[in-house]
């Protein structure tokens, strides 16, 4: 089984093709096909019905003495599903088509017919504008006007269109808001119930920008030289005390905002005063004075 996909096969060293005797057999044997019946038919013979799509284990040979500009044309013998009366049919390359032959009549098919009625009346009309001038300018004006009307009923179904869309929707928004207004006593206390809770969340978690808390390109400074900056998100106690936000912030950024911020405020130095320095002392109101 697991030489069934075999695609190499073995040949010996001394293998010789042109050893193996060629196959002699009849000019135009016949060979056996799986088919489906390409129409759909009846049967001459007991009037049963063969569908179109009808599998049949076929015979297919060539037609002598009939082809199609070079191509081929084949014959298909199969037989009745009813009955077993033999039915043929070929190949038609002209229509790329098939044609019942023997056995079987093909069934009506309307729209085979209005090709054909079409086929007509389009040569008869070429033929008719040939030698008559008025007639064809006749059939330009009577085309020009079918086209109008066309253009105008496609018009028609646009706007016709667009405006149904628009009333779909203002009727959409209308009982949109007649279920809001038609709300029961629940679900209102509901709905309220669910602002208040959003409300509170927004209360509780904010998002406040701290100093020097963010990457940088050197400690506390973006590259512009400023201290740098980032947005935490703090939680605070659900009252009007606003707590202070250096107490939220974990010890290391803590320590980092100390550092910066007494990096970017020195400590002033005292003054110093130039009197004591040389030595003089000053009293007042007829105190001694030393220098």
């Amino acid at each position: 089984m697991s030489e069934r996909k075999v695609l190499n096969k073995y040949f010996p060293p001394d293998f010789d093709p042109a050893l193996i005797p060629r196959r002699k057999g009849p000019k135009n044997s016949q060979q056996v096909v799986r088919l489906m019946a390409p129409f759909s038919m009846r049967c001459n013979t007991c009037g049963e019905y063969i569908y179109k799509g009808k599998k049949f284990n076929a015979r297919k040979e060539t037609v002598e003495g009939e082809d199609y500009y070079g191509i081929k044309i084949f014959r298909f013998y199969i037989k009745c599903t009813l009955c077993s009366a033999e039915i043929t049919f070929k190949t038609d390359p002209k229509n790329t088509d098939y044609t019942a032959e023997h056995g079987a009549s093909r069934n009506f098919e309307p729209w085979r017919e209005e090709k054909a009625v079409e086929e007509e009346d389009r040569l008869a009309k070429l033929e008719e504008e040939e030698n008559n001038p008025m007639k064809v300018l006749e059939n330009r004006t009577i085309d020009s006007k079918r086209e109008m009307d066309v253009l105008d009923a496609l018009h028609d179904i646009r706007a016709r269109n667009a405006r149904n869309e628009r009333v779909g929707q203002s009727e959409d928004l209308i009982g949109r808001l007649g279920r809001e207004e038609n709300l029961s006593p629940e679900d209102e206390q509901r709905r309220r119930e669910e602002e208040e809770d959003e409300k509170l969340v927004r209360e509780v978690f904010s998002k406040v920008s701290v100093p020097g808390a963010g990457p940088s390109l050197s400690p506390g400074e973006n590259s512009e030289g400023t201290p740098a900056s980032t947005v935490v998100t703090i939680k605070r106690k659900a009252d009007d005390v606003e707590p202070d936000l250096k107490n939220l912030l974990p010890e290391s950024t803590r320590v980092m905002v100390n550092a910066m911020s007494a990096s970017l405020n020195p400590a002033k130095k005292k003054k110093v005063d130039s009197s004591k320095s040389l030595g003089i002392k000053l009293v007042k109101k007829g105190k001694v004075v030393t220098s």
